[in-house]
C-alpha cells in the first residue's frame, strides 16, 4: 500500500497511469472555485491530458474552497500533494485508474481570503472556472435574478470587509487588475445551468454595479464569460470506492473520484486572454454552445428527474438498477422522444437517436452505482430550471406532457416522505420545510403542489397541465409508481 503523493508516484503498480510530466514546471494559469468530484473527474483531467501531451504547463489549476465543507478537501488534497486518483468505471467491470496533478495548489478562501485574492489578481491567471453547484447561483427560481440581500452578499457589499462569497472574491480580484492596469481574467461557468457564462455574467454585473458602479460597467464591457457544456456522471465518493482504491491499485488515497467513461464538454471559444488548447484534448471549441446544452439539459438532466423520483416511489435505490429495469427504460426513453427531443434545436454533429440510445446505456452502466437520492437532491432547483422549460414549450406547441407530470407529481408524492412500501425517503432541499408542507396536503388539494409558483409559475393556470398532473397524481397515489409507469409508458 502506497499513500499517494509526489514522493509515491513512481512506485504505484504499473496499471496506474500517472502525470508523465515533471509537475514543479507547472504554473499556475487557472484558478477553479468549487473542487468536487465533477471538477476533478472533468476540467483537471483535461487539463492533465494536455501535460502529458508536454501541452499547457502554464495553465496548472489552483483550487479555491469557500464553503465550509470545503475544508474536508483542503486537507485531503493538501495531504497528497494536490494528487488524487481518478478511477473510470466501465459497464464490463473494468477499472481504468490514472493519477491527475494538474492541480498544483489549493487554498481554502476563509483561511486567508487575502492570499486568494493576490493569486487571482495575478497576471499570470488568464481563467478563474467554476463549480458551485446550480444551487449556489441564488437565483430566484421564477425571475432569474441574483438576490442581492442575501447574508454573505450583503457582507461583500459592505465597504471595506474582506469577501466571503465566489462573487465577492472574483469581483475584488477583478478590481483589483483594473487598478494595476492588469487584463482581467476570463470567468468561466462549468455548471450545469442554462447559458451558464450568461447567468455568470449577468450575476457579476449586478453585484459589482451594486457594489461600485463603474466596476460593474468595465466588468460588462471587458470580461469574458463563455457559455459551456459540461457532461460526465460522477457519483460522489463513497468509503466503499477508497477501499476499492486501496484494495485493486494498492494507493491510499484520501479521496479519489470515480466516474462513467463518457465524457464531453462544449466550450464558447471566447478566451480574450488566451486558453489552453482545449481541442487538442477532445473539448469541442464552438461559436455557439446552446444547442449542445439544450440537448444535455433537457435529455439527460431533465432525464435524471423524469426516472429519479418514480424509480424512489418503486423501491429502487440506484440509478442502474432502475435504468436496467425495461417499464422505467422505456418510460425514460419516451419522455426523451416525444416530449423533450421536440424542444430541441438540431444539435451540430450529433445523431440525436444514437445519444438518447447512449443515456439509457450510461444511467444503466452497473459500476457506477449512481444513487437515486443524489439525483433526487435540491429539486426546486432542478426541477424548474431543466424540467419546467420542457413542459411550457410543449403546451405552447401542443405537445404532450403526459410523462413530464409524472414526473413532477412523483416528486410531489416522494416529498411526502415515504415510497410505496412505506420506506422512510429522505428529502434533501434548500426549501425542504416548505416542500414537505405542501406535499402533506396532497389528498385534500390535488392541485397544493404545483400552486407554489415560487417554482413552478404559472403552470396551475394552464389547464392541460393541471389536468395531466391531477391525473398521474391520482395513479400514484391508487396503484402506485410501477403500474403508474406501466399507464403511461
Amino acid at each position: 500500500m502506497h499513500k499517494l503523493c509526489k514522493a509515491t508516484l513512481a512506485v504505484l503498480p504499473e496499471q496506474v497511469g500517472r502525470p508523465t510530466y515533471d509537475r514543479s514546471r507547472v504554473r499556475v494559469g487557472i484558478v477553479h472555485v468549487g473542487v468536487g468530484g465533477f471538477h476533478r473527474a472533468h476540467q483537471a483531467m483535461y487539463l492533465d491530458g494536455l501535460m502529458n501531451r508536454g501541452e499547457a504547463m502554464d495553465w496548472g489549476i489552483c483550487g479555491v474552497g469557500v464553503m465550509p465543507a470545503d475544508r474536508c478537501m483542503r486537507d485531503a488534497l493538501n495531504g497528497q500533494d494536490r494528487l488524487y486518483t481518478l478511477v473510470v468505471k466501465n459497464p464490463d467491470g473494468r477499472y481504468d485508474a490514472r493519477v491527475i496533478g494538474s492541480i498544483v495548489d489549493y487554498r481554502y478562501a476563509p483561511d486567508d481570503p487575502e492570499a486568494v485574492l493576490e493569486i487571482m489578481a495575478a497576471p499570470a491567471v488568464r481563467i478563474v472556472s467554476l463549480t458551485i453547484t446550480v444551487g449556489s447561483y441564488n437565483l430566484h427560481q421564477v425571475s432569474g435574478e441574483f438576490n442581492l440581500d442575501h447574508p454573505d452578499v450583503a457582507h461583500d457589499l459592505a465597504s471595506g470587509v474582506l469577501p466571503r462569497t465566489v462573487w465577492g472574491l472574483i469581483t475584488e480580484a477583478l478590481r483589483r487588475r483594473r487598478a494595476r492596469g492588469v487584463a482581467p481574467f476570463t470567468v468561466m461557468s462549468c455548471d450545469n445551468i442554462q447559458g451558464n457564462g450568461d447567468v455568470t455574467r449577468r450575476i457579476f454585473i449586478a453585484f459589482a454595479t451594486r457594489k461600485d458602479r463603474e466596476l460593474g460597467a468595465w466588468i460588462g464591457a471587458s470580461v469574458a464569460f463563455p457559455n459551456a457544456m459540461v457532461d460526465r456522471i460522477t457519483p460522489g465518493t463513497t468509503t466503499q470506492d477508497i477501499a476499492q482504491v486501496a484494495e485493486r491499485f494498492g494507493i491510499d488515497d484520501a479521496w479519489p473520484v470515480v466516474c462513467e467513461p463518457f465524457t464531453q464538454w462544449v466550450v464558447e471559444d471566447t478566451f480574450p486572454s488566451g486558453r489552453p488548447p482545449y481541442e487538442h484534448a477532445g473539448v469541442q471549441m464552438v461559436a455557439d454552445v446552446a444547442p449542445y446544452e439544450m440537448m444535455k439539459l433537457r435529455l439527460l438532466n431533465a432525464g435524471h428527474q423524469v426516472l429519479a423520483y418514480p424509480a424512489v416511489l418503486a423501491g429502487y435505490r440506484y440509478v442502474n438498477d432502475a435504468a436496467d429495469d425495461p417499464l422505467f427504460a422505456t418510460f425514460l426513453l419516451n419522455y426523451m422522444t416525444l416530449e423533450a427531443t421536440p424542444t430541441l434545436s438540431p444539435v451540430p454533429g450529433v445523431d440525436l437517436d444514437d445519444y438518447r440510445r447512449t443515456l439509457i446505456a450510461r444511467f444503466a452502466n452497473p459500476e457506477v452505482r449512481d444513487t437515486l437520492a443524489r439525483l433526487c437532491a435540491e429539486s426546486s432547483v432542478r426541477i424548474p430550471k431543466w424540467l419546467v422549460p420542457v413542459i411550457r414549450a410543449q403546451l405552447a406547441s401542443g405537445g404532450p406532457v403526459s410523462r413530464c407530470a409524472v414526473a413532477v407529481a412523483s416528486w410531489a408524492r416522494y416529498a411526502e416522505g415515504r415510497d410505496d412500501q412505506g420506506q422512510p425517503v429522505d428529502v434533501v432541499d434548500h426549501r425542504k420545510d416548505e416542500i414537505i408542507a405542501i406535499a402533506a396536503r396532497n389528498r385534500e388539494n390535488p392541485t397544493a403542489f404545483i400552486e407554489n409558483r415560487e417554482l413552478f409559475g404559472d403552470l396551475v393556470d394552464q389547464p392541460r397541465f393541471v389536468e395531466a398532473y391531477r391525473s398521474a397524481l391520482a395513479s400514484l397515489q391508487t396503484v402506485g409508481a410501477v403500474e403508474t409507469i406501466r399507464r403511461y409508458g
